[in-house]
């Protein structure tokens, strides 16, 4: 007799790379006949872990024992980084069957006894019939976009991280599987997609042949077929003058960029060990706003790092309010253990950590709004998303739109609204 199917469950912290990874593994649970479900009604739940920060260890914990509570039967499966840097104390929690590292992360529905039904198709997306081989389309796992990671792992040594200890060296896909990935995807259905990496920018050195992420990006640009390319997050110093050239002239990629900042005092940066300038930082925003009239740019900023002065700050405000950025993401610092950051002295206090938190997420907030009023008026390509009552623009804006079309449907909008409720008014049915 045939077992039924698996009903699963795949809950995600943290980064990009992590989204990606948790999407792989649903695409393996599903091919292989599982069924996705509510986490407090699933036989098996993956619950994929972030380590950035402490506070990003204790929300994993506190979930797996939440989900051991309202679903005792659960065979709970728990990767990422977290599982990686501390398997012993992940394993030890309620219901946990099985702690898998990063770098077995591919493997990890072989590696789960009776976790997936009597199916045992190879990996891919989709092509058979019935509930084993179901295709993994656009709208599966809540997703229109689909995350493809090219890369992971990362050579940097960011004083503050803890990443590379969790995700080893860099390590590339060869450009001909990355290609093979997003042409599976475009038969699939999808019209636009990620891609993510640790160290995108870092991506085709490891592989010792030239390959490079221009070169990768001139390959996607060939690729015949209808879908768009979102570059995920680049490091300042691997946002080149002819990557941004790129994605000005081919209509294949997003007019999208996320740079990290991190914080605008190069006292503070070479502290941090990011190897660029403030200075350096605000050209390579500048040329691509520049280059690409409307593009969105968005950056990530900490505050409170171990020896940060009010001028130090400053600094960052100053920063971050000179630039054209469409947003900006806001942490405050919190010592990792392990890292050379934590170890530093001149830590800063929680109230001022808030307080600066606060303030300069108020500059994040103006500039999005600014960004978004330069756009009102503007005629935008569009995907939609969700019930097809909401879309997202190749800049990145999040609009409302009249009801009535499906999801995953490419359409030009022209914005319109306010800043802070933006609508698309259709120019084709």
């Amino acid at each position: 007799m045939t077992p039924p199917p698996v009903k699963y469950a795949v809950v995600t912290f943290g980064c990009r790379v992590n989204q990606a990874d948790s999407f792989a593994v649903e695409d393996a649970l599903r091919i292989r006949g599982g069924v996705e479900t509510p986490p407090d009604a699933a036989d098996l739940v993956v619950v994929n872990t972030c380590s950035v920060t402490a506070s990003a260890d204790q929300g994993a914990r506190q979930t797996i024992r939440r989900l051991a509570r309202t679903n005792p039967e659960a065979r709970i499966v728990v990767t990422g980084c977290y599982a990686t840097r501390r398997p012993d104390e992940v394993a030890a929690l309620p219901n946990v069957l099985r702690v898998v590292p990063n770098d077995d992360k591919e493997r990890l529905v072989t590696q789960v006894p009776d976790s997936a039904g009597a199916c045992t198709t190879a990996e891919r997306f989709g092509g058979g019939d019935g509930a084993c081989g179901a295709t993994l389309e656009p709208g599966v796992a809540g997703r229109t976009a689909l995350p493809i990671r090219v890369q992971t792992g990362c050579d940097e040594r960011c004083s503050y991280c803890i990443i590379p200890r969790t995700r080893g060296a860099g390590r590339s896909l060869p450009v001909a599987s990355v290609l093979d990935r997003i042409r599976r995807a475009i038969d699939a259905g999808y019209k636009e997609l990620a891609l993510t990496g640790v160290h995108l920018g870092s991506y085709g050195r490891d592989l010792r042949d030239g390959t490079t992420l221009e070169r990768l990006l001139d390959a996607l640009a060939a690729v015949e077929g209808d879908l768009r390319v979102r570059i995920s997050s680049l490091e300042p110093m691997d946002c080149t003058p002819a990557i941004v050239r790129l994605v000005a002239r081919s209509a294949r990629f997003a007019p999208h960029f996320h740079l990290p900042l991190q914080h605008g005092s190069d006292r503070v940066l070479r502290a941090m060990r990011r190897p660029y300038s403030a200075s350096f930082f605000t050209g390579v925003v500048q040329d691509i706003a520049a280059v690409i009239p409307g593009a969105a740019i968005g950056t990530d900023a900490i505050v409170g790092f171990p020896g940060e002065t009010d001028e130090d700050f400053e600094r960052t405000v100053a920063c971050l309010e000179g630039l054209p950025l469409a947003y900006a993401h806001v942490f405050p610092y919190s010592d990792r253990p392990g890292t050379e950051a934590s170890a530093l002295s001149g830590k800063v206090g929680g109230t001022t950590i808030r307080e600066r938190g606060q303030r300069l997420r108020e500059v994040a907030r103006k500039a999005s709004l600014a960004f978004q009023a330069r756009q009102i008026g503007t005629v935008r390509n569009a995907l939609t998303v969700d019930d097809g009552t909401r879309a997202v623009t190749d800049n990145y804006l999040k609009l409302d739109l009249p009801a009535g079309r499906p999801r995953n449907v490419r359409l030009d909008v022209r914005v319109s609204g306010v800043p802070g409720a933006l609508r698309g008014v259709p120019l084709s049915p």
